[in-house]
């Protein structure tokens, strides 16, 4: 195949495609191209690409963290803005680039000039920035960087692939998230979109590709990290008259958002891989099953996959190679266990969503008894990369057992929150200091949760530990969807613990006794060593102990009795902080203190007499009158009538509340 022209607009750590080939057109049912003139296409392509343009073009990220942050306000500000100033330029909305701190973020690209983009652009700040960029001077406060191009540069402007938090790293999954119209089928493929599709479908058997696959050492991107194409073969293997491919979007983990910014900012690169394995395993039916939470990311999957079955790329003999394939999204309720694969299936089938014994794999006997193929999200969207570039481009990254790149969701007490890619074999270390610039508000680093409910804590004394599948699990974490939670000195551990408990025991489907009873009876044991003395009667001290010293060997039983990786991972938050925060369960048990100041119900007020002057205002505020003392003298606290609110210590101006 012959290549269309090459160029480079992006910033280097986006991964450059290759731009797809000229056949390529003719095997499209409907779009721009033009089969019979390359020379056309080729300037098609260039212009979908916006190598240059002809008028200004205003970018602004309009995905959920950007609408969270206002990009709606601004949206209207800019094309308000643009229609009273009679100013002829094209608004683009885009998916998230993956710095969430710098949202509502808008990109604006003049002609002849490089693409610039701005961050925290509110609502009030629109009219400033537009003025700024028209008229030469830029809003230097509001400047993010600029994409690298053949276009002139703007002078003292970093690029975006100089910044901290692009430079480490290695973008595939998320190449084209930010940067094109989610809603354009045409720009997709201008970037390279479906070329890998169609050289899988005239270069390779099913079988073949499978092989390709399991080469490149892709390994699942959710749970336990499977050998994709291990998988596959066996599905490819299976016999059945009708094989079905799934994907699983159903992302529940709390601080994880990985797979809603892929959906919504480049819905085709999973289209793409989902036809792709669907290929391979022999499947001509697939579901996509999704949150219902995630109403944007369904809305354009539902244009991706209209798009695409108008193209030809999806329906009836694709690309006239008689392979066959039609998509139907499924709506989850939100019920986090149906990310657990055999449970997921059940709700598809119109089941209650609860997990079964495994064997047998659905892999053979899988949606209603057919053999079905699950993968998640950023799993199917690394395949197109491996359909174009073939197996060894994939595998030249990362660690021996751990291919390829590894998308996380950077969020909790960090500077620079966000989505971030970057090599298999980085360090926790590199991406919370280097890519997040550190801990928030100057405070000290105490741990990351990785993995979600179902991983573990790492402190900052390991934070060396590689991301990869193996070292993870030796450390008794786990890789999980991606989500990375970091808590600065001022978190109690105990308290996280809690927090994970209370999710999973809420959310356990209650099928199998371990983890319906026992996540029920480690909440109450947390529960228990997080409250006072005025909270417990009779014998709660004694039975409080008791629960105190079980509950490792309660955790590992349910470890390794329950049915489904929801109950087998579920201790995890307990284990990990209890192995590398021994001591503050020990102050929450035996000293009834907390050491972080967060647990309430164990925190004690008093009042420093020399730095209290009477001014009532404490005693004005305390909810149960447990505040005495004469005014204009100093004031004191009843301990038997303090309920720990808080109140006085927020009222006083002083800084006469004492908190221990």
């Amino acid at each position: 195949m012959s290549a269309v022209a090459e160029k480079e607009c992006s910033p280097a750590c986006w991964e450059k495609a290759d731009w797809p080939a000229a056949e390529m057109y003719s095997e499209l049912k409907s779009g721009p191209f033009d089969a019979e003139v390359p020379e056309k296409n080729a300037a098609l392509l260039s212009t979908l690409r916006r190598d240059a343009v002809t008028r200004p073009v205003v970018f602004i990220g309009a995905g959920t963290c950007g609408l969270g942050a206002g990009a709606g306000k601004t949206l209207e500000a800019i094309r308000n803005l643009l229609r009273v100033k009679e100013i002829e330029a094209d608004v683009v909305e885009v998916g998230c680039i993956g710095l969430c701190a710098a949202e509502p973020q808008v990109d604006v690209q003049l002609p002849g000039r490089t693409r610039l983009s701005f961050a925290n652009v509110t609502a009030d700040r629109v009219a400033e920035l537009m003025e700024g960029v028209f008229g030469g001077e830029l809003p230097m406060d509001l400047v993010l960087g600029q994409f690298r191009g053949e276009a002139a540069s703007w002078d003292a402007v970093p690029y975006l692939d100089e910044l901290p938090f692009f430079a480490p790293q290695k973008r595939w999954v998320l190449a084209s998230c930010g940067l094109i119209d989610p809603s354009s089928i045409d720009e997709y493929i201008a970037r390279g979109g479906y070329s890998g599709l169609l050289k899988v479908l005239r270069t390779q058997t099913p079988i073949e590709f499978c092989v390709t696959v399991e080469k490149s050492g892709l390994r699942g991107r959710g749970g336990g990290g499977f050998p994709t194409g291990v998988k596959w073969k066996i599905a490819s293997a299976a016999a059945g008259d009708q094989k079905y491919l799934v994907c699983n979007a159903d992302e529940g983990d709390p601080g994880a958002f990985m797979d809603r910014a892929v959906i919504e900012g480049d819905p085709h690169r999973l289209l793409e891989g989902m036809a792709l394995a669907a290929y391979a395993i022999g499947a001509n039916k697939g579901y996509i099953y999704i949150r219902a939470e995630y109403p944007l990311a369904i809305a354009r999957l539902k244009v991706a996959i209209e798009q695409g079955k108008a193209y030809g790329v999806l329906g009836d003999n694709i690309f006239g190679s008689g392979f066959d394939f039609h998509l139907i999204i499924k709506q989850g309720a939100g019920a986090f266990v149906c990310g657990e694969e055999t449970a997921l299936l059940h709700s598809i089938e119109g089941k209650r969503g609860m997990p079964r014994p495994r064997p047998p794999y659905p892999a053979t006997d899988g949606l209603f008894h057919k053999p079905t193929v699950i993968n998640n999200v950023e799993t199917l969207a690394n395949v197109p990369g491996i359909a174009m570039h073939g197996d060894a481009w994939f595998n030249s990254v990362g660690t021996e057992g751990s291919k390829g790149t590894k998308v996380f969701a950077l969020s909790g007490k960090v500077e620079r929150t966000g989505l971030v890619e970057v090599p298999m074999g980085t360090t926790v270390r590199q991406i919370l200091f280097e890519v997040g610039g550190g801990i928030a508000n100057g405070k000290k680093s105490k741990a990351v949760q990785i993995g979600g409910p179902s991983g573990g804590c790492i402190p900052t004394a390991q934070m060396d530990i590689k991301v990869d599948y193996e070292s993870l699990k030796a450390f008794g974490a786990m890789m999980g969807s991606g989500g990375l939670v970091v808590m600065d000195e001022d978190t109690c551990m105990v308290d996280v613990a809690k927090f994970f408990m209370q999710f999973i025991q809420r959310e356990s489907c209650g099928k199998c006794i371990p983890c319906r009873e026992g996540t029920r009876r480690i909440l109450d044991i947390l529960e228990a060593i997080t409250r006072g003395r005025k909270s417990e009667h009779d014998l709660d001290a004694l039975v409080r102990f008791q629960g105190v010293v079980t509950v490792e060997k309660l955790a590992r039983i349910i470890k390794d009795t329950s049915l489904c990786g929801l109950g087998m991972t579920a201790p995890n938050p307990v284990l990990s902080t209890l192995r590398w925060f021994r001591d503050e369960y020990e102050a929450h048990i035996y000293e009834r203190t907390c050491p972080s100041h967060v647990c309430t119900d164990l925190l004690t007020y008093s009042i420093d007499q020399d730095q209290c002057t009477g001014c009532t205002m404490c005693a004005k505020k305390c909810p149960t009158e447990a505040i005495m003392g004469a005014k204009k003298s100093p004031h004191y606290i009843v301990p038997d009538k303090c309920i720990g609110c808080g109140s006085c210590m927020d009222a006083c101006k002083f800084n006469a509340v004492i908190v221990a």
